[in-house]
């Protein structure tokens, strides 16, 4: 076959220029303002997806064996995304069921297997725990702080019918995870953890 034959490879373009006048569009194909709730949300989702991006690196380089649930918790923020910008109350039923999330519970449950997992190894918490321990125990401070505010920017929308409450509990319980495993991470690295002290 020549060069001639082959099909051209369609490319993505990055920009669109839809959202120059300050709107974006949802799932649902709903226009909003860029600085509606939902996309507050999505803005924030996206950037702890990040942060644990670069928690995994970190984890890589120290070997703690994290990677693999990192991996999955941030394609779950994906599926959380995608159902944040799927108002429930405004979507139709096809667009309704992609966007579903954690309907059975299943995914919180394996949050708090792994949590049950990870502190089993841990010393036990006596003192409240400064941000500490390494670069990856410290990022996954950041990434639980950054998820506690996701969390606050989803609360609004389950309780006005725009998203799943399964959504805002899974960031509840993924912010546990997160902080137990900034711990293991420290532990792994033999890494001091700075304890609170009133000064």
């Amino acid at each position: 076959m020549s060069d001639s034959d082959a099909s051209p490879v369609r490319r993505i373009k990055i920009y669109t220029r839809t959202g120059d006048k300050g709107t974006s569009s949802l799932f649902n194909g709903e226009r909003r303002p860029k600085d509606d709730a939902i996309f507050e949300a999505l803005g924030t989702i996206d950037e702890l997806s990040s942060m644990i991006g670069l928690a995994r690196a970190y984890s890589t380089e120290a070997g703690n064996g994290l990677e693999p649930k990192l991996d999955k918790i941030q394609c779950l923020l994906q599926d959380i995304a995608s159902n944040v910008a799927t108002p429930r109350s405004a979507s139709n039923e096809a667009r309704l069921a992609r966007t579903e999330f954690d309907t059975d519970g299943a995914l919180v449950t394996e949050l708090e297997n792994w949590i049950d997992e990870l502190d089993e190894g841990l010393p036990p918490l006596k003192n409240f725990i400064l941000p500490s321990g390494g670069k990856a125990s410290s990022t996954l401070h950041v990434a639980r702080s950054i998820c506690r505010r996701a969390e606050r920017r989803v609360v609004p929308l389950v309780a006005g019918s725009l998203s799943d409450a399964s959504t805002g509990k899974y960031l509840n319980r993924l912010s546990d995870f997160l902080f137990t495993a900034a711990r293991a991470a420290a532990k792994h690295e033999s890494a001091v953890e700075t304890i609170y002290k009133r000064y």
